[in-house]
């Protein structure tokens, strides 16, 4: 079978399903903050918040918000880097399901410094929130181009210094990788989602073009394994 990843996958990711809950969508929050962590991922995000905090004092409180947060572990990985590093991190997880949202709370008890809410980043009403630095890790291919470069805006508009975008590269390597590290996961949603993710996500023109429509400097890097880091900075 081949795959054309000529273009995005319209596709429905079956965690689109907002009204999800069970025990099978917290089997794939974890299995899926698994893989991300095997693979690199975490890491990749903490490099853009490096480079963002580059210019930044670590006398002021600095406020973080992470787009589609899962079950928080990407917030838990930027609450430990900002006590290693001697800043002090104000992180606000927010995803539109409230099971999601539940089992982040519950796994996130030990650091105060974490809060969660349940909200549509589309919404007239998160257009008004302000934060220092907006996150989002493996969700923006998510939404259509439209959809998602609205998104940008808004969030590039609201950030104080700046944007960290790390998401998949649209590879048919990256299909068959996936597709062959997930033969030993029994989880279907698991492995269903994560190949229709590589489907919907990005090539690197389709970043460009995105950042060729807006005013701030950029920078977009390819790393391991088939992801992209995109930062924009306002600073």
């Amino acid at each position: 079978m081949t795959i054309n990843t000529a273009h995005r996958s319209t596709k429905k990711e079956i965690m689109d399903d907002l009204d999800m809950n069970g025990t099978l969508l917290i089997s794939s929050l974890d299995q899926l903050a698994n893989i991300n962590k095997w693979l690199g991922g975490n890491r990749i995000t903490i490099k853009g918040l490096k480079t963002l905090l580059q210019n930044v004092s670590k006398e002021q409180t600095i406020s973080i918000v992470d787009l589609g947060c899962g079950n928080g572990d990407m917030l838990r990985r930027v609450a430990a880097f900002g006590m290693k590093n001697g800043y002090t991190f104000q992180l606000r997880g927010i995803d539109a399901n409230q099971a999601t949202i539940d089992y982040a709370i519950e796994l996130s008890v030990n650091f105060p410094e974490i809060t969660y809410s349940k909200e549509d980043v589309l919404s007239k009403e998160f257009g008004f929130h302000t934060y220092d630095i907006a996150m989002c890790t493996l969700f923006l291919h998510h939404f259509e181009d439209q959809v998602a470069l609205d998104l940008i805006e808004t969030l590039i508009q609201n950030a104080k210094f700046g944007l960290i975008v790390n998401d998949l590269h649209r590879h048919w390597v990256a299909y068959y990788l996936f597709s062959l590290l997930t033969l030993v996961v029994s989880n279907h949603m698991t492995r269903e989602d994560g190949l229709t993710s590589i489907l919907k996500a990005f090539k690197r023109k389709d970043l460009e073009r995105f950042s060729n429509k807006i005013k701030y400097k950029s920078t977009l890097t390819w790393r391991w394994a088939f992801r992209y880091l995109w930062i924009i900075k306002k600073i």
